[in-house]
């Protein structure tokens, strides 16, 4: 064996390992189910029951919700319980949420109030599987490999976004909407499954119990006094805003503006979801060649100011700008989650790790209902290119709060676990 085969990582990586196939199996059908559902619960709601604009606007809020209601307590008690346990209890609460809607539409019992509860009941359980996984993971794979293991379940994860509203077209079209409900069940049973066979034993650390209120100030605590975790989660909450802003106008930008057909404006939305592919498989070698700290800074904030192309897409030239500009914003976001996902699973203990991510992400989500309402009170007041060209110049410069954190110092990211 040559020096080069040697070194050379093996195929597959990661996936010639059995657990973390199996969690990546699983996460894979699951993400592909839930992008299905996405286009699929939306138009049970429109096709099935008839339901009106404003009743699909709080069923898509009710999806969200759960975050700013139960995300801080989810944390602390995820890190109280068995990482794997909480995961399985949230697929198999979505499946059954999922599947009661097709069998109620049969009895005709479906109504409007439902697929609010299912879409709130498989929010709250998205928060407590998002948390678990992310806690989960580092006791699954070895600290080094936290970051293939971060870029192949992205990878999948948007490989899924960018099939799974095509194929909920395509069910609705020669099945009905509620079977992209019944592919979105199935693939939670499947994820709890595959979580089932994972056979490396979790390590729960017992530790002292305090108050939840107390454990909740804890991990928030800990994300605020830490400058890394701060300027991140910073950086997310603004741009979560702009992007929310920016993605509830762009159907209505280049179909009304831009004078595009309903087919090809979702074709082009469609392509513009490859930057996430490119993005999570393009993470690795970025961070080796420019370092990892480098590498987050140039995909979340160097590329950003790329966006404002957007605004200005027109038929012809403008197009192909509207299109790379797109690749180019979502797979530098992609690629600097991926990277910052690795590090902060390798950096904070275990033990905070639910109170953590939970803390960022009720501050990160919390800003999405709010991105909506104001790009749709500046598309009132002024044009929707002119509120376009507002979110994505408040997403330009999101960028920022990164510089002006420790990262711009930085060629790589700590390698050493945080002080608690």
């Amino acid at each position: 064996m040559t020096t080069t085969q040697a070194l050379r990582p093996p195929r597959f990586g990661l996936l010639r390992r059995r657990d973390f196939r199996l969690l990546w199996l699983g996460e894979s059908a699951s993400s592909l189910g839930s992008a299905v559902t996405g286009v699929a619960l939306p138009l049970v709601a429109v096709t099935v029951l008839h339901s009106s604009a404003f009743a699909v606007s709080v069923l898509a809020a009710a999806v969200w919700l759960p975050w700013l209601l139960v995300g801080l307590p989810a944390g602390a008690w995820v890190d109280r319980l068995s990482r794997r346990r909480v995961m399985l209890v949230a697929d198999w609460v979505s499946m059954a949420a999922f599947l009661s809607v097709p069998i109620a539409a049969m009895s005709g019992v479906l109504t409007i109030g439902q697929l609010i509860a299912v879409a709130f009941a498989a929010g709250t359980a998205k928060v407590f599987f998002a948390t678990a996984y992310r806690a989960y993971l580092p006791s699954l794979v070895d600290g080094p490999d936290l970051l293939e293991a971060n870029a192949k379940l992205q990878g999948s994860e948007q490989v899924a976004n960018l099939v799974g509203p095509g194929l909920a077209g395509l069910l609705a079209q020669f099945v009905s909407a509620l079977g992209g409900l019944v592919v979105d069940a199935v693939s939670f049973a499947v994820s709890a499954l595959c979580l089932m066979g994972v056979k490396r034993t979790e390590v729960v650390e017992p530790r002292p119990r305090r108050r939840l209120r107390s454990e909740i100030r804890y991990g928030l605590r800990t994300v605020v006094r830490d400058p890394l975790l701060r300027g991140n989660m910073l950086y997310g909450c603004v741009a979560n805003l702009a992007l929310t802003g920016y993605q509830s106008l762009l159907v209505i930008f280049l179909i009304g503006d831009v004078g595009l057909s309903a087919g090809v404006t979702g074709a082009l939305i469609a392509a513009t979801s490859v930057g996430g592919v490119v993005g999570a498989f393009a993470a690795r070698p970025m961070a080796a060649r420019l370092g990892s700290a480098r590498a987050v800074l140039l995909g979340k904030a160097g590329l950003a100011p790329l966006g404002l192309l957007i605004a200005l897409a027109d038929r012809g030239a403008g197009l192909v700008a509207f299109v790379v500009a797109s690749i180019a914003i979502i797979g530098g976001i992609v690629a600097g989650n991926v990277i910052f996902a690795g590090f902060m699973q390798s950096y904070v203990p275990t033990e905070v790790m639910g109170r953590v991510t939970t803390s960022a992400q009720v501050v990160n989500f919390g800003a999405i209902p709010l991105g909506a309402m104001l790009a749709g009170t500046l598309a009132t007041a002024l044009s929707v290119r002119a509120a376009l060209v507002v979110m994505l110049g408040i997403f330009a410069l999101s960028g920022l709060i990164l510089l002006a954190s420790p990262l711009r110092r930085l060629r790589d990211l700590p390698a050493t676990r945080m002080d608690t």
